[in-house]
């Protein structure tokens, strides 16, 4: 999933002092509005080929180019992999259909225009996967991305809403110096460096890339689907979220690597046992807080992918059970 980090980007919007007649750009065009339409159609064009240039240079120059191969790797990484394809998809069909409708083009044609791009800014690292010897075009992969890019269409066709937002959450991980010694002796390696290796070292580069702090959330809006009249007390931004991470990740399938020199390192699965976490929580869609400014509730929108805090159960593989006051 780290390298679609790439594709996805967030604006902050300033905040302070707002005026609600100053921002009025902010809201959809009545009807087609051709500068909004080529400015965005020539920004986004801008923003992929040269994404798509940084990425091959950054990613799969370094290594060896082949024919078009795919790759089997289902249950790499726990699923999280998929899942984070998954999540990729659908904010970028999110955003792109906002896009479209802030341009003025009509609501289905803005919907098949967000549903091209999620899908060509998916296939297009999935391809160049394809060329790389080192990885390979997934299937799988490809099926998380229809998986969400679907999931927005479905509700749009469907509810004309999103009433199932899928999000994010990642706290970071303090990772364990504990040291793994290469088979044969040599030079050992911490946790800690593997996993700056595997999942880097910045905040922006973690925070969709460590799989051992990411949590990607289905987040399901009850007072949506009620129908009549709604109780008083349920607030209709507030959802209820369940998510899903893993631990002990330092290996796509096993955790076993090689180092620079070919050395062999092993993981101990006794005192490092992959697992699966499974979540349940309170959320809130930021797109239903009743707001005048609309600023903020553009900002709300762009930010509607990330989960906020809240109390949540864990319940894990490892057979443990777990309430935690205030997870993210």
């Amino acid at each position: 999933m780290s390298r679609y980090i790439l594709f996805c980007s967030l604006f902050v919007l300033p905040l302070s002092s707002l005026d609600g007649q100053n921002w009025q750009f902010l809201e959809p065009a009545d009807s087609l509005d051709p500068v909004r339409f080529w400015t965005c159609a020539s920004l986004g064009a801008g923003l992929y080929t040269g994404a798509s240039i940084y990425l091959y240079h950054a990613w799969y120059k370094g290594y060896e180019l082949t024919g078009f191969h795919t790759f089997n790797d289902w249950r790499e990484w726990n699923d999280m992999d998929k899942a984070g394809h998954t999540l990729s998809a659908y904010t970028e069909a999110a955003l792109s259909f906002r896009g479209a409708l802030w341009t003025g083009l009509e609501r289905r044609k803005s919907l098949w225009l967000a549903t091209g791009v999620s899908l060509l800014v998916q296939s297009t690292v999935e391809v160049m996967d394809g060329f790389s010897a080192k990885w390979g075009f997934s299937w799988y992969d490809m099926g998380a991305n229809v998986l969400g890019t679907g999931l927005f269409v479905g509700q749009e066709l469907g509810w004309q809403e999103q009433r199932i937002l899928l999000k994010a959450s990642n706290p970071g991980f303090n990772y364990p110096d504990y040291l793994v010694y290469p088979e044969g002796g040599g030079q050992p390696v911490s946790l800690s460096q593997r996993a700056s290796e595997l999942y880097g070292s910045t905040y922006a580069e973690v925070f969709l890339k460590d799989y051992n702090s990411l949590t990607v959330w289905a987040s399901v809006n009850p007072h949506a689907f009620l129908s009549g009249s709604k109780p008083a007390w349920l607030p209709p931004w507030l959802n209820i979220a369940a998510g899903y991470s893993a631990g002990n990740l330092y290996g796509g399938f096993r955790n076993e690597w090689d180092g620079p020199n070919g050395e062999r390192y092993v993981l101990s699965p006794e005192l490092f046992p992959r697992y699966r976490q499974f979540y349940l929580s309170l959320d809130a869609d930021l797109s239903r807080i009743p707001t005048r400014s609309k600023a903020l509730r553009t900002f709300f929108n762009l930010v509607n992918w990330v989960k906020i805090p809240a109390p949540a159960l864990e319940i894990n593989t490892l057979g443990k059970v777990k309430m935690h006051p205030l997870f993210w």
